[in-house]
C-alpha cells in the first residue's frame, strides 16, 4: 500500500526534515503533535497521520497504540517505522511486522543509512 494514502489522513507538508522540526511537531498540544509523521528521502511530506493499528496479537503489555500503529503501517507497507517514547526517549523500529527495540541513535542511524542490513537488525527483533 503507498504511503500517500496515510499523507492524506493528515496534513501535507513539504518541509525538510530537522531536530527542530521534529521538536516543534511533536510538542503536546500543538495541532500536529497527535499522529505521525511521515518522511521520504530527507523531507517531511506529512504530519498528524493516522496509522492502521496491527491486529497481531501483542503479548507485551507494554506496547500500546504508538507501537501497534508502528507495527500495524510496517506490515502493509515497506516502510521503516520509528517510535520514540514521549516518557522515555526509548527508540524502537517497526519492520516488517517486528519490533526491534532499545535501539540507541547511532544504531538508528547506522540503520537508515544501509551500514546494518535490515535482516541484522530483524534477528534482534521483538515479535509481534
Amino acid at each position: 500500500m503507498p504511503l500517500a494514502d496515510y499523507v492524506e489522513t493528515g496534513r501535507e507538508l513539504h518541509a525538510k526534515v530537522s531536530g527542530d522540526l521534529l521538536q516543534t511537531i511533536f510538542t503536546p498540544y500543538t495541532p500536529l503533535h497527535d499522529g505521525a509523521v511521515i518522511v521520504r528521502g530527507d523531507a517531511i511530506v506529512g504530519a498528524g497521520c493516522i496509522l492502521p493499528l496491527s491486529q497481531a496479537r501483542v503479548d507485551d503489555r507494554s506496547i500500546g497504540t504508538r507501537h501497534r500503529a508502528a507495527l500495524g503501517l510496517s506490515e502493509e507497507t515497506d516502510a521503516l517505522v520509528i517510535v520514540v517514547s514521549e516518557e522515555t526517549g526509548a527508540i524502537t523500529l517497526a519492520t516488517r511486522g517486528t519490533l526491534v527495540r532499545g535501539l540507541t541513535p547511532p544504531q538508528l542511524r547506522d540503520l537508515l543509512l544501509g551500514r546494518v542490513p535490515r535482516a541484522t537488525m530483524e534477528h534482534a527483533a521483538v515479535g509481534a
